[in-house]
This record gives structure tokens, C-alpha cells and sequence, in this order.
């Protein structure tokens, strides 16, 4: 795979898919421009390098209509404003007014195409308009991680269309980072994993198992691994048909020797809501009519001392419902006590963090990937398209 450092971009026009699916108020204020500014490296290497930059993404789900709410107008604004240069927005991201817009750029220039998924023919991949994307450059670039596990036509089809194509600078360090801590790891190499549901993460539960020394579990998934082993949890949040299933990993992993960690105690609710009746009661204790939405203390010392000695650490999924505070104490001490490790600590997926943006410990985390999709099918041993179609 090709990377930018790799290409010749003077004069050339450069398409680049990045991800500025950004979060908006009412107002259309952005709220977290972290998105765009992971971009930023590879937009401005391009820049430096006078190339022609053409940036097409993705906003909401406007399903094949051209809603207005979902325009990239907001952002082609507040990219202006980062760069210190003009951001030109095109009318849509494909048509003869676009090409027309496209030839008259100069090196430097930044033209940014309207949201692709106007078009239904974007998510369908469909091979017309990838090669009507095409046609507007003459490097294509993927720096989108967070969109690379879809296949669609700016994601796969348009780097069938275009002979020279790389990946950005984000996508490269995705990538680099996902190998350093799955592929050739140093050992031991200790996966967190929480979340609601096992069946959102069973492949990447059934592959961690041929990779990971130490699998530790939270989250309301831990609840259907406990009553698969005959544990009562009250009237917390299991998956019933995934009972023998869970069974059969924790087999598998003992017959692997993986050790797996499950919790020992819980934050238990007689309701979800903030001002609910709260107690820590053991894992064989939950109260019948209630639930367990957090990991307890004893846990949270438990799982300190897995990844005590830990040199790699994976983490994919909150403890608990750390939206509420109530419910929050588990998830933010993991966050503090991957922080403090000594490990390389990759973290990956949209709640993991927004849980560590909120522990105040996002500096302190060795990576924290952009895309959770793509981070867990990774996590599954999957190739994802869009690093696929670029060689």
C-alpha cells in the first residue's frame, strides 16, 4: 500500500476521502472537530506540495436526497478558518459544473465537493458514479479510516478508477498502530472489552482468542458470559441466545489458556435513571428486579491487576452506562488506569472515546483511533474494502 509520501503532487489534482462526519447543534455549530482535525496532516502535506486538493465526505444519512441540514457547508467554513486559506464548496460532488469548478484550480487551491451520500449511488457503490468521481482527479487518497470498512464508490470504486492512489497520512497510522497492537504485539498483550451486546463483538471476542494473553470483560456483555455460567444477574441485560455461545468461548479460551476476567461485583440499580436507588452488591447478588450497570470496586481492582504487567493494551467498549455519573466511576477508573500504564494502550470506538475525552486522560493514551466500525472489524481479522482497493 502506497502511501502520500510516496507520490509526485505538484500540479496534480488530488481527490482525498476523508471523514468530516461531524457532530452539529441546532445551529449547525460544529461541537468536536476532532475529525477534521486528524485530517489536517494530510491536508496540508498536499498543500505544501502544491498539489490541487479536491476533499469529498459524507454527512448523516440523507439517503440519496439532498437535504439541507446535511450539507458540508458548515464545515468547508470552519476548514477555512483552520487552514488560513479559501474552501471553496461545490454545488454538489459530481456533474459538469463540478469538473468546471475542479479545472480551474490552481496548486494550493482546496475545493471541497458537496455531502456524496446525496447520491444513493454513493452507498451502493455503484461503478457510474465512482467513475464520475474520477474523472476529477488524478491521485485519489483515502484518509478516512472510519468510512474504509464500507465498500462504498468514493470508499472502493473510485480507487479502481484511478491509477495512482495511496493513503493518507491517518489512514497510514490506523493501520500502523492496529499492527503494532494485534499483529506483533509486545507481550503481554491484554484486551478490554466492553459495551451492550456480545453479538456486536463475537467476532472480534472469537479472533482476540488466537491473539490476546488476557481478555477482560464489562460492560452488559459481561452480564450474558456470567449467566451463561449459571450466575443469576437480576434483571439485568443479557442476550439469551447467545448463552451457549458464551459458554463455548470461555471454553475455548481456557483451552487456549487465554485468562479472561469477568466482574466480580457490580453498581446495581433498581432502575436506569439518574436518580435511581444505587448499591454494590456482589456478581451473585443482584437483586431480582434489578440491574447491574457498572462494574464494582473489588472489579476495578480485579482489572488493575491484569493489566498491571500488561505491555500492550487493547480497549473497545465502556464498562457500564458512564453516560449517567451514577454509573460512570467504573468506566473512569479504567480510563485513568490504562492512562497511567506503561503499555502501548490503543483505544478504538465512538463510546470508549467519549469516555476517555471525559476522564480528562486523552493525552495520557498511546492512539485513540477514529473509527469504531472499522477498528472492530479489524478487531475480527477482517481486510477492510478501502485499504483493499488501495493495493
Amino acid at each position: 500500500m502506497k502511501t502520500l509520501r510516496d507520490l509526485s503532487l505538484c500540479d496534480k489534482r488530488v481527490l482525498v476521502r476523508v471523514d468530516f462526519n461531524v457532530p452539529m447543534d441546532e445551529h449547525l455549530n460544529i461541537t468536536d472537530d476532532i475529525r477534521i482535525r486528524t485530517a489536517l496532516p494530510t491536508i496540508r502535506y498536499i498543500l505544501e506540495n502544491k498539489g490541487k486538493l479536491i476533499l469529498c465526505s459524507h454527512m448523516g444519512r440523507p439517503k440519496g436526497k439532498r437535504v439541507e441540514a446535511f450539507s458540508l457547508a458548515p464545515v468547508a467554513v470552519y476548514l477555512q478558518g483552520l487552514l488560513g486559506r479559501e474552501v471553496r464548496l461545490a454545488s454538489d460532488c459530481i456533474g459538469p459544473e463540478v469538473e468546471a469548478l475542479v479545472a480551474t484550480m490552481r496548486p494550493g487551491d482546496v475545493v471541497l465537493l458537496e455531502n456524496l451520500r446525496f447520491h444513493k449511488e454513493e452507498t451502493d457503490n455503484e461503478p457510474g458514479f465512482a467513475e464520475k468521481l474520477a474523472r476529477l482527479a488524478d491521485i485519489y487518497v483515502n484518509d478516512a479510516f472510519a468510512a474504509s470498512h464500507r465498500a462504498h464508490a468514493s470508499v472502493v470504486g473510485v480507487a479502481d478508477c484511478v491509477q495512482e492512489k495511496a493513503a493518507g497520512f491517518l489512514l497510514q497510522m490506523e493501520m500502523e498502530y492496529f499492527h503494532k497492537s494485534m499483529d506483533e504485539p509486545i507481550r503481554p498483550l491484554a484486551a478490554l472489552v466492553g459495551g451492550a451486546k456480545v453479538s456486536s463483538k463475537l467476532g472480534a471476542l472469537q479472533n482476540m482468542l488466537d491473539r490476546v494473553d488476557r481478555l477482560i470483560i464489562g460492560g452488559a456483555m459481561a452480564n450474558t458470559f456470567l449467566k451463561s455460567m449459571g450466575v443469576d444477574v437480576g434483571a439485568s441485560k443479557i442476550e439469551e441466545d447467545l448463552l451457549q455461545t458464551a459458554k463455548e468461548l470461555l471454553e475455548a479460551a481456557e483451552h487456549k489458556g487465554v485468562k479472561v476476567f469477568l466482574p466480580m461485583d457490580f453498581v446495581a440499580a433498581d432502575r436506569f435513571a439518574p436518580d435511581a436507588v444505587v448499591k454494590n452488591v456482589t456478581f451473585r447478588d443482584v437483586p431480582k428486579e434489578w440491574m447491574a450497570l457498572d462494574i464494582g470496586p473489588a472489579t476495578v481492582l480485579y482489572f488493575q491487576e491484569a493489566l498491571a504487567d500488561a505491555r500492550t493494551i487493547v480497549w473497545n467498549g465502556p464498562m457500564g452506562a458512564f453516560e449517567m455519573d451514577a454509573f460512570a466511576q467504573g468506566t473512569m477508573a479504567m480510563c485513568r488506569t490504562v492512562a497511567a500504564s506503561h503499555a502501548l494502550s490503543i483505544i478504538g470506538g465512538g463510546d470508549s472515546n467519549a469516555a476517555v475525552k471525559k476522564s480528562g486522560e486523552e493525552k495520557n493514551i498511546s492512539y485513540m483511533s477514529t473509527g469504531g466500525g472499522a477498528f472492530l472489524e479489524l478487531m475480527e481479522g477482517k481486510t477492510l474494502p478501502g485499504v483493499a482497493a488501495l493495493g
